[in-house]
This record gives C-alpha cells, structure tokens and sequence, in this order.
C-alpha cells in the first residue's frame, strides 16, 4: 500500500512540475518576459521538483524493497535537500498568497508602494528565502546518517536509508517545535492573505452584479482565476500541513516512533509537491492557453503528415 501511494505521488508530481516549468520557460524565451506569479509558480514547481527527488522517489524505491541505497553522505545530501526545499516550499506559497493579495487590494498609496516594490524584487525576495532556510539546516550534516543494523535512540527519526538521530527527549520536542512554528509563521500570513482575497472578490462580486450581466466568461477575469488558484493551493497546504502537525503531536504520546508513522508523516509532508501542480495548471490561463496552442501545432503537423502519405499513396 505504501508503495502505491508514494508511486502514485511520482507519477503525478514528476511530469506535472516538469510541464509547468517547461512552459514557463518556453513562455519565458518566447515572450522575452514572464509575469511575476508565474515566477513566483516557478519557483514552486522547482522546490516541489527537488522535494521528490529527495524524498519521495527514495520512499518510494524502499516501498518497493530496495535497501541500503544510501551512505552516510548521500543521506547528510538528501536529508538536507528535502528540508530546504519543503521549506521553500510554504514560503513560496505563503509569498505568493501575500503577493495575490496585494495585486487585487484597493489602489491606495500604500497598496500601490508595496505593488511596485514587491514586483520590481519577486526574484530577490525568493532568492533571499533560499538564503535564509539553507543557513537554518547546517545541522543536518552532524545528526542524519545511514541507517545501521543497531538499536538506535527512542528520539531517532527513521528517514527511509537514514536516521536522524537526537540526544534526548527535550532536543527532539525542540526540533519539533522549531519546525511547527516556522510554518505556522508562513501559515498565519498565508491565511490572514487568502481571508482577504476572498473578502476582496466578494465584496467586487457584490458591487458588479446587476451592472455586468455579460456571462460567465467575462466575469471570470484574470485575476479573480489566479486568486483562485491562489487560495486552493493555500487550503491544499493548510490541509496537509494540519495532518501532518497532528501526526506529530501524536507521536509526542508513544515512546518509540514506528517507521509506519514515521511514513504516514512522510506522505503527507510530501503530498503538497505532487498535488500543488494539478491546481497550477488547472486554474492558470496562460499554461492552459499554451499548452491548447502546443496541442494545436501537433495535430496540425499530424493532419500534414497523413495528408501527405494519402497523396502519395493516391499517386
């Protein structure tokens, strides 16, 4: 079952964030520009790229009965990729919540300030999230290492190939509760935002009605869509992220985490990278509108080439 579910995470995330970052790119090299929430979906569809690569796939492939895949410094390598990626991950979003927020508040001075200095700097701000959860983790490569045929610590957390190992109870109640934390410090802005936006869009959806009367298609503009994928993704990661916390304090209870906990916890930290790039592509226009475009182009060059074979058979 745990093979399925962590196979059925690959299959689904894998190609969904290579095509969104394909078609950003293409956009990006075709239209010399790119929007700043694209970048923004970008870069999330890169940290949930590397989130598979360095936690589910190896999930997967001890699912499946590989063993001892990992040494000491590809576990110190993996371990460290997978925890700066899941926390880019939440700040990502939680920027891109804020930064949606922003785009659809009122044109006042302050709103109009933050618009332009946070569009001119969306590259640097994420860059700068990189920055700072990179020098958060250095610790990773003194506790984490590959898993040893010994009795290991009450406080180890059992990572798939590795171990990571804590000195005692406190240490790992501290660990814990550093990482609750820092999520709920994005979580909390991620939510005051998406609160807004929905008070933003009915509250327009309110004052237009009876004045537009044109239909559906019109009344479904650009930024009321990416609002929309804004806050689904937002209510995706508060789900999971509130699974996954009340897995952890459950754990709190027993005296010894089973590796079947510990892979529940797993699974539901990872979900959000392999689930997010079905909402992005659903709900955003413009990868929609390429992809129909690509779409287009190949069953043209088909048609031509089936045009041509029956000419040739006829001569």
């Amino acid at each position: 079952l745990a093979a399925v579910g962590f196979l059925l995470l690959v299959i689904i995330g894998i190609p969904g964030n290579v095509c969104i970052l394909m078609q950003f790119t293409y956009l990006r090299i075709t239209e010399k520009k790119l929007l700043p929430t694209n970048i923004i979906l970008m870069a999330l569809a890169l940290v949930n790229m590397l989130v598979i690569l360095s936690r589910i796939i190896p999930q997967s492939l001890n699912a499946l009965g590989v063993e001892e895949l990992l040494d000491d410094t590809e576990c110190k390598l993996v371990i460290f990729t997978y925890r700066v990626n899941r926390a880019m991950s939440i700040c990502v979003t939680s920027f891109l919540s804020c930064y949606q927020c922003i785009l659809i508040a009122p044109n006042t001075k302050i709103w109009i300030y933050l618009k332009h200095k946070v569009t001119q700097n969306v590259v640097a701000i994420i860059f700068l999230f990189w920055i700072i959860n990179i020098a958060i983790y250095p610790y990773v490569f003194f506790s984490s290492h590959a898993r040893r045929n010994q009795t290991t610590s009450p406080y180890t957390l059992h990572l798939v190939y590795c171990d990571s190992d804590f000195l005692n109870f406190m240490a790992y109640i501290a660990n814990g509760a550093v990482y609750s934390l820092r999520d709920f410090i994005f979580v909390g802005p991620m939510a005051l935002a998406s609160s807004y936006i929905v008070f933003i869009l009915l509250s327009h959806e309110k004052s237009v009605k009876g004045i537009r009367s044109s239909g559906k298609s019109q009344r479904r503009s650009v930024e009321y869509r990416a609002s929309k994928a804004v806050i689904l993704l937002v209510a995706l990661y508060v789900m999971l992220y509130g699974l996954d916390n009340c897995m952890w304090i459950y754990t709190l209870t027993l005296s010894n985490v089973s590796t079947n906990m510990s892979e529940i916890r797993i699974f539901l930290a990872s979900s959000y990278a392999s689930l997010s790039p079905i909402v992005i592509i659903i709900t955003n226009p413009k990868l929609q509108q390429n992809l129909f475009t690509c779409s287009r182009k190949r069953d043209s060059r088909d048609d031509s080439k089936t045009e041509e074979h029956v000419y040739a058979i006829s001569k």
